[in-house]
Parts: structure tokens; C-alpha cells; sequence
């Protein structure tokens, strides 16, 4: 399987023009390329991916565009690929062959978009130097804060520069699955917004509401950013502020999701979740309670990390009765509103509204089951995995 790992990199001045210079260049070719598509589709023509990257080559010798020779062609190569992807991504949705939620047709890219990223695969012959700076073509040896060790040779590496100024490097790695201890336990979770979620094990993790907390610093930077003229260097100074906060909250966010999804992947062969309508959610008043929560990142991390350490993961309908049903004797109540924490059923079982819903959950997940846990006898003691890996699904 894939594994994205992520560090932090400081190019100096000089390399920072240069990456700028890429991502325009990217963002160019990109634009160029849907720009083409579209014309094509509205004249009722058909342009196919080797004739994109035939009008990219035609077009490096125009004097228009003559200034794409000047940073790696894998660069803007890969801006095509993910173009091409992004047109893909976009049909199976429509067809029905994709899973999940619909996707949204691409759109144009902008300079003034928060997050400019370029990707270098093993054509561009980037490589680590012995000194530990990484070396990318036309750009040169950028230094690394190296948390760990790649575990083997990157298949690519991604360039990414936020909102808040940062830039990183991402690598793509292969790695081998590492299934962990077999363990007797199976968790339901009952994903909330007052107690983030409630297990059927009767352990309830809390909501640590890291933008609320926030929210005061969030509110001060963004007042003093109100106030600076528009395009002045006061207002982009502001304006990085702003989004160094955001960037916090979100690492702050994430990094705690990590700590819990890989405890509870740990300790448990099998976890079952709530697929949830969360954009759905997203729309309601609750909104800003929704956000700040994280569920999404949540599930995905437990469904990731699932695979990798040999557990079983799965998601309960979304329009399961998991709150009205009693777990007891499987009745369903009526609707109850949000205030109502507790209840009791016509049999008489007194129910904490989030736990009852945790156990249903539980029940329906290991009833929907269609493959069995597989146990995996291991003799080593336990080793905990670790926090920050992601999977390579998230490539830029």
C-alpha cells in the first residue's frame, strides 16, 4: 500500500521565486488544458490526454508561452495528469461509478487560491542528498526538517505552500501492511457534537472544540485585518496572520485525531461508524459546531489506518434508526428532539441516547459484515503506529 508522508521545508529566498514561478506555470498549463476541453466539448469535438500533452509541447515553442521552459517539464506534465484525473473523477461521478459523494466539475485554478502545490515524480530525478536537503529539478537543494526516515524510495514528491505561507514537501512511499495484535474487542461509535463520540463500550471521548477555543485570537486577527488598506503590505501581513491561526487550529485538530483514530484502531479488531450526511449537516445551524468537530477526517483516518493494521472497519447506513431503536429489544421510538439526551422505551430499559445508538450500531455493523475479522497471530507485544501518516489518496 501507499503512504503519504509529510515535512516541513525552507527554501531560501531565491527558491521560493523559483517555486512561485512553478506553481504559476502549473496552474498556466492546467487552465490551458480546461480551457481546451472545454471549447472542444461545446463544438462537439473530443480532446483525448496524448493531445493535451502535445499542445503543451507545441505550445513551449510560442513566444507566448515560450517561459514554460523554464522549470522541469515532469512539472507541467503533472499538472495535465491531474487534470486528466480531475475530467475522470468527474464522469464516474455522473455515470455512477464512483462512490461516495457527487463530484463537481474542474474548475479553473487561481494565484489567489489558499493552497499551490506541484508534484515531481521519478522522471524528474529528484533525490535526497546525502547533507539530508532534498533536490528538485531547476529549483535546487531545498532543506528538510526530518521528522523520521522514509521507509523506501518516494515514488514522487509533492510541493505544497498553504495559506499561511508554509511550504511542504510530501512524499509518496510504498510500504508493507504491519497487521497489529489480534484482540478480542469491537467497537460501535455514535459520533456527536456535545461529546465527539460515545462508544458501545461505554467510553465517551470529548469534544476538545478547537476553533471555539480560538475563537477570541481568530477574532482579533481577522478585526485587525479588516483594517489595513486593500493592497497594501499591511493587509497581506494581516492577511498571513489570519490564516498562521487557521493553520493552528487545523494542525491542532488533526494532530489530536490522529492520537484518538490510532488508539482506537489499536485496541479494537473491528470499529463500526455512522456513514453520516456530513455536508448535509454542513447546512444547517449547527454548521460552525460541525466544521470545528472534524468528523470526516475522523472516519477517514480510522478507515486508513483500518487497512493498514489489519483491522476491520465499516460504516452503518446513514438512515439506520440507530438513535429510536432500543438496543434491548429492538423497538423503534418516535423521533426525539437534540435536547433529549435520555429516554425510555415501551419495555421499560432506561437509554442514554448516544451509548443506545453506539450498541445498534455496533449490532448492525457486525450483522452487515460481509467478510469475516481475520485474526492475525502475532507473539510480539503491541507496537503502537504512528500518528501523522496519511495515505497517498490525498495526492495533490
Amino acid at each position: 500500500m501507499q503512504l503519504r508522508y509529510n515535512f516541513r521545508v525552507y527554501p531560501t529566498p531565491g527558491q521560493r521565486i523559483a517555486l512561485g514561478q512553478a506553481f504559476g506555470c502549473a496552474r498556466v498549463v492546467y487552465n490551458d488544458g480546461l480551457r481546451a476541453r472545454r471549447e472542444a466539448f461545446e463544438s462537439g469535438q473530443r480532446i483525448g490526454d496524448a493531445e493535451l500533452s502535445t499542445r503543451l509541447t507545441e505550445a513551449k515553442n510560442t513566444r507566448e508561452r515560450a517561459w514554460l521552459s523554464e522549470v522541469s517539464s515532469v512539472v507541467l506534465q503533472q499538472a495535465l495528469a491531474d487534470l486528466n484525473s480531475a475530467y475522470r473523477n468527474f464522469f464516474a461521478s455522473v455515470t455512477g461509478k464512483r462512490k461516495g459523494g457527487k463530484v463537481a466539475p474542474p474548475r479553473f485554478r487561481s494565484r489567489k487560491d489558499n493552497r499551490q502545490a506541484i508534484r515531481f515524480t521519478r522522471n524528474a530525478r529528484f533525490v535526497v542528498t546525502a547533507a539530508g536537503k532534498l533536490r528538485l529539478p531547476k529549483i535546487g537543494d531545498v532543506p528538510v526538517r526530518w521528522s523520521r526516515e522514509l521507509p523506501s524510495a518516494p515514488s514522487s514528491v509533492t510541493i505544497i505552500r498553504d495559506a499561511a505561507g508554509r511550504y511542504f514537501a510530501s512524499f509518496v512511499v510504498d510500504v508493507d501492511p504491519r497487521p497489529l495484535p489480534s484482540v478480542d474487542s469491537e467497537l460501535g461509535i455514535d459520533l456527536g457534537l456535545s461529546t465527539f463520540a460515545v462508544g458501545s463500550d461505554g467510553k465517551m471521548i470529548t469534544s476538545p472544540r478547537f476553533l471555539r477555543q480560538a475563537e477570541r485570537r481568530l477574532r482579533k486577527a481577522q478585526k485587525a485585518l479588516s483594517r489595513k488598506d486593500k493592497g497594501s503590505k499591511n493587509r497581506a501581513k494581516a492577511r498571513r496572520k489570519v490564516a498562521r491561526a487557521h493553520a493552528k487550529v487545523a494542525d491542532t485538530r488533526r494532530d489530536w485525531a490522529h492520537k484518538q483514530s490510532t488508539m482506537i484502531i489499536r485496541d479494537n479488531q473491528a470499529v463500526y461508524v455512522e456513514d453520516l450526511c456530513i455536508k448535509g449537516l454542513a447546512r444547517t445551524r449547527l454548521a460552525k459546531s460541525v466544521h470545528d468537530a472534524g468528523w470526516g477526517m475522523f472516519v477517514r483516518m480510522l478507515e486508513e489506518k483500518a487497512a493498514r493494521y489489519g483491522r476491520q472497519f465499516s460504516k452503518v447506513d446513514r438512515w439506520f434508526p440507530s438513535t429510536r431503536m432500543c438496543s434491548v429489544c429492538g423497538a423503534i421510538g418516535e423521533k426525539q428532539p437534540l435536547h433529549v439526551r435520555e429516554w425510555t422505551c415501551t419495555c421499560g430499559t432506561a437509554h442514554d441516547r448516544d451509548l443506545n445508538a453506539a450498541i445498534n450500531i455496533l449490532a448492525a455493523g457486525r450483522a452487515e459484515s460481509s467478510t469475516p475479522v481475520e485474526l492475525v497471530s502475532v507473539s510480539t507485544p503491541v507496537e503502537r503506529p504512528a500518528v501523522k501518516q496519511e495515505p497517498a489518496g490525498s495526492a495533490a
